[in-house]
């Protein structure tokens, strides 16, 4: 066999093996550390800040279709993300977000994310009767864990956290828990979703 043309095979494959450009082949940076049960684990991604604009992303429902946050500019937005639906305290988060929503504006959006599979986020939804929210998979893209700073990518999990996105696009609350098994500091997220809808 020519040497040339075994160059260029070895060229090729060479370059099949390389991983995909873009931002999921980039190295995530890290943002801070929260804990499982008492052990520390890496949180990577975009450092947020509130009173800056919030960064976009594109997660599934559990029908397999993309859902942008940006679908819903002009509305204030609360996202609940949690570690997986199929824990006790994620439920309860989940549940918890789900009822308050009846109490809250008609224009208030709120939204829940994890890295949960579709399929079982639509079961869950259905077993639970969560069905005023808006249940998400950042399984595929990671954009929001990312994005959002919160991603363990570690274990395949976000941290436990709680923000609020107003009617113009601008973050106005941020709280990572420090420790997964905790809750969220429901009184102040709520508060905070009903001031961005005044």
């Amino acid at each position: 066999m020519n040497v040339y043309l075994i160059l260029a095979i070895a060229v090729v494959l060479a370059g099949c093996a390389q991983p995909a450009a873009g931002p999921a082949a980039a190295a995530l940076a890290p943002t801070g550390s929260v804990t499982i049960k008492g052990t520390p684990v890496a949180t990577v991604g975009k450092r947020v800040e509130v009173g800056l604009a919030a960064p976009a992303f594109t997660a599934l429902d559990n029908a397999f279709q993309p859902v942008a946050l940006s679908q819903f500019r002009g509305k204030p937005v609360l996202i609940s993300a949690v570690p997986s639906l199929d824990t006790p305290v994620c439920s309860l988060q989940t549940k918890r977000f789900n009822d308050a929503l009846a109490e809250l504006p008609k224009d208030v959006v709120i939204l829940a994310i994890s890295m949960d599979l579709p399929f079982a986020q639509k079961r869950f939804c259905s077993e639970e009767k969560v069905d005023r929210i808006q249940v998400l998979s950042d399984s595929a893209r990671r954009e929001f864990g990312a994005g959002y700073g919160v991603l363990i990518e570690q274990r395949g999990l976000l941290a436990r956290s709680v923000f609020v996105v107003g009617a113009d696009g601008v973050l106005l609350y941020k709280e990572i828990v420090p420790e997964l098994t905790e809750h969220p500091n429901y009184d102040a997220a709520l508060a905070a979703i009903r001031k961005a809808a005044e």
